[in-house]
């Protein structure tokens, strides 16, 4: 088992938040990722802040601590399917957080987020919500 790190979650981690640190510390031998979706979504958030350079600082090193996935093609043949099956069932998802769910699938990744409203939506997703 492996996990991707969804936005969220690193954020929560980031401010303290004690059962997002247990989990951590109880994963903390599991390899686990972030989607360059997620890194992007950091990035603009630190870029928008008042401490630009200190933001910047700390998101990078999560870049140096958390492998970062590209998007590839199977990731994007994965999100097409999922897309697709949402839109029919009426329950569609954001790009962006579909990409990071069509991510982890695709890795075979267990996805741990606090978005727990969009996420169950994916069928076949593997999910974890360490806020909780």
């Amino acid at each position: 088992m492996a996990f991707l790190i969804d936005t969220d979650i690193l954020i929560y981690s980031l401010k303290g938040d004690e059962r997002v640190r247990e989990n951590f510390l109880k994963h903390q031998n599991t390899p686990k990722f972030v989607s360059v979706v997620s890194y992007g979504e950091l990035l603009f958030g630190a870029k928008k802040s008042q401490a630009v350079e200190k933001n910047l600082a700390t998101v990078h090193r999560i870049a140096e601590i958390f492998p970062i996935i590209d998007i590839s093609k199977a990731i994007i043949e994965t999100f097409a399917g999922l897309k697709v099956e949402l839109q029919q069932r009426g329950k569609p998802i954001d790009d962006m957080d579909l990409l990071i769910a069509a991510t982890a699938m695709t890795m075979n990744l267990t996805l741990v987020s606090n978005n727990e409203k969009h996420f169950r939506r994916v069928h076949g997703l593997l999910f974890e919500n360490w806020n909780q």
